[in-house]
């Protein structure tokens, strides 16, 4: 197990809190139980609780065990294939799979099943936790994203998606009217100094932008068209709710309760453009609303002109 040391630059501070601040690879709740595990020490002693205060110069220790390898764990989960040939997979994931293992999630991932569809026919640029998973959506966004088979695929779609080279189109539900009809949100994003597991945006953050034209208003929501110029964590989820529109359904990013009963944001990766890295060919793929989405807009009223 690799051992973690933080030296407190602060007092008064819960130490579940300054360790998520000073390490966000993991959420606060996951510390939470290490410290409930005694993986955590304090000046070489084991904390009665998680929510003790620490002091300046206070000693941290954590024990952080390995990540559970999805190498040996290929799981017979179906999966939405769109396209595949010899180089990659486009992929329709439903809402609520999680992309690849990680704490709370070691298993019935998108990783787990590609290792089951594919085998040892996958990158392995970003190692056994993450074999062929080039760019990732979020657990509660639904629809489109690509895996590689192999790592010269790998290594050029990436350098497609870092040239923005790549055409990502979402489909999004967010709260209010959204009065222009169309718009962009240029603004940074980079991690939250309040909160470490959220995005925000900041004048320090990495350039962002986001277009956004609306398909429908209605009376309590609008339905977006969005493309995606740049990909940071939670774009979208950030820039709605920076403009005052969250995505409906957002559990971290939208401040009001859900009001429609949803389990996740209403945000769909509704189609991706590239051009295949070996042949050449521009390819285009969509993938149609899922009925967590059209069941939502079937329940709105449209706005009268």
């Amino acid at each position: 197990m690799p051992d973690v040391r933080l030296i407190c630059d602060a007092s008064g501070v819960r130490l579940d809190v300054y360790i998520s601040s000073r390490n966000d690879e993991y959420s606060r709740s996951f510390y939470k139980q290490l410290i409930k595990d005694g993986k955590v020490k304090v000046n070489g002693n084991i904390p009665s609780k998680s929510g003790i205060l620490l002091e300046e110069g206070d000693i941290i220790d954590l024990e952080i065990p390995e990540p559970v390898s999805a190498e040996n764990k290929p799981q017979d989960i179906p999966l939405d294939i769109v396209y595949e040939d010899r180089d990659l997979l486009v992929i329709n994931k439903p809402q609520g799979m999680v992309v690849h293992p990680a704490a709370g999630h070691h298993d019935g991932t998108l990783v787990n099943a590609l290792l089951a569809h594919c085998g040892d026919e996958l990158s392995d640029i970003n190692g056994v936790i993450r074999p062929g998973i080039v760019h990732r959506i979020d657990k509660d966004t639904s629809g489109l994203m690509l895996a590689c088979k192999n790592n010269d695929t790998h290594l050029k779609l990436a350098d497609m998606l870092s040239r923005h080279e790549i055409v990502r189109e979402y489909r999004a539900i967010v709260y209010g009217v959204v009065s222009p009809d169309k718009g962009t949100v240029d603004c940074p994003i980079a991690r939250s100094s309040k909160d470490r597991r959220k995005m925000a945006v900041a004048k320090d953050g990495k350039p962002s932008v986001t277009h956004f034209e609306v398909i429908q208003r209605y009376v309590e929501a609008t339905d977006l068209s969005l493309l995606l110029e740049t990909g940071r964590t939670h774009q979208i989820r950030v820039h709605m709710s920076y403009i005052g529109h969250p995505v409906a359904g957002d559990p971290v990013y939208a401040s009001r309760k859900d009001k429609f009963g949803l389990n996740g944001q209403a945000l769909h990766s509704a189609s991706i453009t590239f051009i295949h890295p070996r042949t050449g060919e521009k390819m285009h793929f969509e993938a149609p609303l899922p009925p967590y989405y059209t069941d939502l807009l079937g329940k709105l009223t449209p706005l009268k002109d």
